[in-house]
């Protein structure tokens, strides 16, 4: 496999995107995760090259003057977040294909760039109110912060009928079948 296939997984914060994307990577399928970089510090126990390619936002900027980006975003003055070119040439190295877990704007500049090789999935709540209900028990966020990101979903979900698939993740165990299934049929394609 010279070029694999792309599969991009975009979400509201709180969707469960990322839990299907560490499901389909537990799965016997030839399937790599593409990591991030970004211009924002480590929190917690995240490490560079594994949870995310940490830069400077200098250095990010340097990076998107080389082009060295497939794609990238400038989410709030001087945090950017992006895709390296060299994580595609990585894993398509390693003969798999790439999972991306990234925001709805990235995951369309990306099918955007590579159209037949790209499957994009949107994991959708049931609704806005089970989503708050989800974020708010996860207890990591202000009762501030839980705002905002639901003001961010109800924006991303108007984007979801560009996706090639709507995955509405109302039961995890379904969700997680039916994730497996779509995937398993996009790679064999």
């Amino acid at each position: 496999m010279k070029t694999g296939k792309l599969i991009v997984f975009s979400a509201p914060s709180g969707s469960g995107k990322t839990t299907l994307v560490q499901h389909l990577l537990s799965q016997s399928l030839p399937l790599g995760f593409s990591i991030s970089a970004t211009s924002r510090a480590p929190r917690g126990k995240e490490q560079n090259g594994i949870d995310y390619h940490f830069m400077t936002p200098k250095e990010f900027q340097e990076k998107i003057q080389q082009d060295a980006f497939l794609e990238y975003e400038e989410v709030y003055q001087g945090l950017y977040y992006g895709t390296l070119l060299s994580e595609l040439n990585r894993l398509w190295n390693q003969e798999k294909h790439i999972l991306f877990d990234i925001d709805v704007i990235g995951g369309l500049n990306i099918k955007k760039k590579y159209p037949n090789n790209t499957l994009a999935i949107f994991v959708q709540p049931p609704s806005i109110k089970i989503l708050e209900e989800r974020l708010k028990k996860r207890a990591t966020d202000s009762e501030e912060t839980i705002q905002k990101r639901i003001q961010k979903a109800q924006m991303e979900i108007e984007y979801a009928p560009k996706f090639d698939t709507v995955l509405i993740n109302k039961d995890l165990k379904t969700a997680k079948k039916e994730v497996v299934q779509v995937v398993r049929n996009f790679i064999e394609s």
